[in-house]
């Protein structure tokens, strides 16, 4: 049996009015009272942020993140507000953009400015535990190529300031304008990729490696290899999902470096990127791009093919059952962007849709 390896969740989330739905700069009247350690602020004030405790099984991470998502819900209700998972809210109004009282934060938004004005987006970030830093840069390289597919199936972010953006996922393509953002390396290891985030920290072009944003990070004080790339999910289901697919690979690639085997996703950086900028694009509605041979195939299908490669490994872990039954989930309600456009489709009401997203960020 594979060893367990340890894994974890952020969310962020969208701070609302529950009148108005329209974001608000409230996350310090949520989070007065909530401990610290598992609910922070972010650089917005109508962002607030979970972080679950490490685990090895998939059950124990879904109840801690039902359990977060309550005490956060709980402490927003009686101000009158709601809590929304999602990549992007689709109502935002003037009073929205307010910058948390934070000396970093000022000094985000004093270099990076409407990027910074403008983040008010929010991810799901997964933490997977990988005690050799030299491994974890060849295996961040190797998962890279499957990222977009679990993109595809976070995509929830069709709303940009109040108008259709015509993607599933707005969020990623704001995300890229960051200088730090996108694919890893490539690096041989270790030694090189700290070497380029202190290359990146000189320039001045970020003020500490905690700024370095890449979709896939590693951590510069815990043995954690972090994901980046995806929306933050309405439904807590889907980010089990996500968490379970990514341990997968990470565990896979872990094994097929040891073993001497090479990568089974294998396409050009370009290619990559173009991929990336599919799945942002069409979400599970469309087509994504093979990580095998670059040629297009849709989402469906990709997920279909990632699942039974990964079968194994899953299967190893004891999550087979739990991560097939949640991507067959995914795949019949479709994407979350797809859902909120149907909502606003019934009756033109973007309230409708911050409507669907309060009720199933709550639902368990």
């Amino acid at each position: 049996m594979t060893h367990k390896v340890a894994l974890g969740v952020e969310e962020e989330f969208h701070v609302v009015d529950v009148v108005s739905r329209r974001l608000t700069p409230q996350a310090h009247v949520v989070l007065d009272g909530l401990p610290k350690a598992n609910f922070s602020a972010e650089l917005q004030r109508a962002v607030v942020e979970t972080n679950s405790q490490p685990t090895t099984d998939l059950a124990a991470l879904r109840a801690d993140l039902i359990d977060l998502r309550r005490r956060l819900i709980a402490a927003a209700e009686p101000h009158g507000l709601g809590i929304a998972g999602a990549g992007t809210s689709p109502l935002h109004g003037v009073s929205g953009f307010m910058l948390t009282a934070d000396e970093r934060y000022q000094y985000l938004h004093d270099t990076y400015q409407f990027i910074a004005r403008e983040q008010l987006i929010c991810g799901a970030q997964v933490h997977v535990d990988i005690d050799d830093r030299d491994l974890a840069v060849l295996v961040a390289q190797r998962v890279e190529p499957f990222l977009p597919a679990l993109l595809a199936l976070s995509a929830s972010s069709p709303y940009w300031f109040e108008a259709d953006s015509g993607y599933a996922s707005s969020r990623a393509m704001a995300w890229q304008r960051w200088p730090t953002a996108g694919m890893i390396g490539p690096f041989q290891g270790a030694a090189e990729y700290d070497q380029a985030v202190a290359d990146l920290v000189t320039s001045g072009v970020i003020d500490d490696p905690g700024m370095v944003y890449f979709d896939i990070r590693l951590s510069s004080h815990v043995p954690t290899m972090e994901l980046r790339i995806c929306d933050a999910c309405p439904l807590v289901d889907d980010v089990i999902l996500l968490a379970g697919l990514f341990r997968a690979l990470v565990v896979r690639e872990t094994t097929a470096i040891e073993a001497g085997s090479p990568p089974r996703g294998d396409i050009r950086p370009t290619l990559l990127r173009a991929a990336h900028w599919r799945a942002a694009r069409s979400g599970l509605e469309g087509d994504l791009i093979s990580p095998v041979d670059g040629k297009p195939v849709p989402a469906r299908s990709l997920v279909e093919w990632l699942l039974q490669e990964l079968r194994p490994t899953l299967e190893q872990l004891d999550d087979w059952p739990t991560v097939a039954g949640l991507a067959a989930g995914a795949l019949t309600r479709g994407s979350s962007a797809a859902r909120q456009r149907a909502a606003f489709n019934k009756h033109g009401q973007l309230t409708d849709v911050v409507d669907l997203l309060l009720t199933e960020t709550a639902s368990d």
